[in-house]
């Protein structure tokens, strides 16, 4: 059975109808306020006298227009698919035209005290459809949720509640994201945050921590030093697994080749202007030695005609020990350079892969960074110098610069020739051309930003190489260029949004032109859609402040948090708002949350629960994220089972000591 609410006279051009189904035979008392102008509050509370078994639940908002804009937090891309609570990092469902703005947000104070079945959403572009709903999901590939039967509903009460909120207003026609964030971190991020959430104790620690784990009870896992053509370089290994703990009973087994990387996600280099910058602020000589072998491998890869190499690995073998088959590294005498395997050729392997322009242009960034900031080697201004020069070749008439270069001919790939990727380079010539003082990099630059401002950023076109070909592949057969047709909306990754605002912001430091402000807070509130506004109780560690990734992927407290941090509260000092500069210091307390230590009581938690053999040797271990596979329990399920230290504890390391550096008025 089925019941309807009537919009108001001033909702009634907006909304055209709400249904909502029954549970079983029962119908709910429905409430209706409106808290403030063009925000409608709406609670169904159903009262049964027995039990109820029935697969779904749902109360349908049709909007009296036909929009041309769609946002939902996850793709459902088919009848059976669902976007569960898993991923109400900021739950809402957004739909626009020219002349109006739809958005429902689910009443996260009413899911807060738990309910008997799973809340959902869904996004029906094709029927003109926004749904919230209820019933049991499974998770299919990687990530996307459908239904399954078996929900069932206690006697009792079940109540569910959504805001509608409604605007006209030009500005947030022009960015819809905003009005949502502010209401979603008004209502439950702040008063959180201001208790003294996600952390409420001092970082510091925690950076202690993560190089004691890194150079002294992890050392012989962790840093790996060597020689290339007689120079000595250094460096921590890519990743390590917890067979490779001082305290795991049986035989180690590496994830994935030992490797040094400086790309989009983990950087080497990055991490070494952490460890330099604590080196310096402790006196160690040792962490400084080891941040300049560091920069050393950095200028170690070897250039072609100014492109380089974004890893250095070694071979590995498989080994009998016992009873198991190991995986090991064959030593760095094996080493060889090559390309990150996140790649959309179909071997997926470091060696011959393509080399990725926003890689280059992401390690030529922290040379200039290193140069201005730590130390003037002028090495490191000539290497992105040369790099500069070649990139400039590489762009087309529109501005965009391709996404892969073939590693033996060097000719850009088509994939991806036109992406939100060509922020990084926009935002490394601006930082050139201001360093070197010469225009071409800057006119390049401007014109690689307008490019991603005309074609990508108002169809939310954000896909680039973590989109597709990292774990979450789904879609990447078929669907590369193209929306979903039932969502409207294209599979997005937050890292290129940040790219954007990044570069955005800094075409409006160099100008002054305020479009470019504009575009780059639109950027960046799209960006914090992924970005935790309040404490799910049906999580296990502290969230607020953390990141997820796409709208096809599980992640919570994802590492890209402390990358983001910095820049979030860039703009928060740009344009006076507190919400940013909260919304920032969230993201870097998240980053250090997933850690493993006495400071962090509920992570620590789950940590043993996950593997029962840890101890005191292991404070510092961190996973990049938490709840990757989109399922949780108490357990520990969503703790992961490895250490990238340049995309977790070395790179929330890194991001403190920055922002301690560049923001001594927050005192942190």
């Amino acid at each position: 059975m089925r019941g309807s609410i009537s919009p108001g006279p001033s909702q009634s051009d907006v909304v055209a109808s709400i249904a909502y189904e029954w549970i079983g035979g029962t119908a709910p008392d429905v409430q209706i306020s409106e808290p403030e102008p063009g925000l409608l509050h709406i609670t169904l509370t159903f009262r049964l006298d027995r039990t109820v078994q029935q697969d779904d639940w749902r109360v349908k908002v049709v909007p009296a227009f036909a929009p041309s804009f769609h946002w939902a937090p996850h793709l459902t891309p088919t009848d059976r698919h669902v976007i569960d609570q898993h991923s109400f990092r900021s739950p809402v469902l957004i739909v626009a035209d020219r002349r109006r703005m739809l958005a429902l947000i689910p009443d996260l104070d009413v899911l807060g005290e738990g309910t008997p079945v799973r809340w959902y959403m869904d996004n029906d572009a094709s029927r003109n459809e926004l749904v919230l709903g209820m019933s049991e999901s499974q998770v299919k590939e990687h990530v996307l949720y459908e239904k399954k039967p078996g929900a069932s509903y206690p006697a009792g009460t079940v109540k569910v509640g959504f805001y509608l909120m409604i605007s006209d207003a030009p500005e947030v026609l022009a960015n819809p994201w905003r009005p949502v964030l502010r209401f979603l971190w008004e209502r439950w991020g702040a008063p959180l945050y201001r208790s003294g959430a996600p952390l409420s104790g001092p970082l510091a620690p925690f950076v202690e921590h993560a190089y004691r784990w890194a150079f002294k009870h992890w050392e012989q896992q962790v840093w790996q030093e060597f020689e290339i053509d007689g120079k000595k370089v250094g460096a921590p290994t890519f990743i390590v697994n917890v067979t490779q703990s001082p305290n795991f009973p049986g035989p180690v087994s590496e994830r994935e080749a030992r490797s040094i990387w400086n790309q989009a996600w983990f950087s080497s280099l990055r991490s070494a202007a952490g460890i330099f910058r604590y080196g310096r602020l402790c006196s160690d000589p040792d962490l400084i030695r080891r941040a300049r072998l560091m920069k050393e491998l950095a200028l170690s890869a070897p250039q072609r005609g100014g492109f380089f190499p974004s890893v250095i690995a070694t071979e590995m073998e498989q080994v009998q020990i016992g009873d198991a088959l190991v995986r090991c590294s064959k030593g760095w005498d094996t080493a060889y350079w090559g390309n990150s395997d996140r790649n959309p050729l179909p071997n997926r392997r470091i060696k011959d892969a393509p080399y990725h322009v926003a890689d280059m242009s992401w390690t030529a960034i922290w040379m200039l960074r290193w140069y201005a900031e730590l130390e003037q080697d002028q090495r490191l201004l000539d290497y992105a110098m040369r790099y500069g020069d070649a990139l400039l070749a590489l762009q087309d008439a529109r501005g965009f610069f391709p996404a892969w270069l073939d590693w033996h001919t060097l000719e850009p790939l088509e994939t991806l020739r036109d992406s939100p990727e060509t922020a990084v380079s926009a935002t490394f010539l601006l930082q050139l051309g201001e360093m070197t003082g010469q225009p071409c990099y800057i006119q390049a630059a401007l014109q690689a930003a307008q490019a991603i401002a005309a074609e990508v950023v108002p169809e939310g076109r954000w896909e680039d190489f973590e989109t597709y070909w990292s774990c979450s592949g789904f879609g990447n057969q078929d669907h590369v260029g193209r929306k979903f047709a039932r969502n409207n909306m294209f599979k997005q990754c937050n890292l290129s949004m940040f790219w954007a605002a990044e570069a955005f912001l800094a075409c409006y430091k160099r100008t002054g032109e305020t479009s470019y402000l504009q575009l780059g807070e639109r950027c960046l509130d799209e960006m914090l859609m992924t970005q935790a506004s309040w404490q799910p109780p049906y999580l296990y560690v502290d969230v607020l402040g953390g990141f997820g990734v796409m709208n096809g992927d599980g992640e919570w407290n994802d590492s890209r948090q402390s990358l983001f941090a910095e820049l979030i509260l860039e703009y928060g000092r740009e344009l006076g708002r507190t919400e940013y500069l909260e919304r920032g210091l969230a993201a870097l307390k998240a980053s250090f949350v997933m850690m493993y230590c006495p400071e962090n009581p509920k992570t620590k938690a789950q940590w043993e629960q996950a593997f029962p053999f840890f101890g005191e040797q292991d404070y510092g271990f961190m996973m990049e994220n938490y709840g990757h596979g989109g399922e949780v329990n108490e357990r520990g399920s969503g703790m992961g089972e490895f250490t990238i230290f340049d995309w977790g504890n070395g790179a929330a390391a890194e991001s403190y000591l920055r922002i301690k550096a560049h923001y001594p008025e927050l005192g942190i």
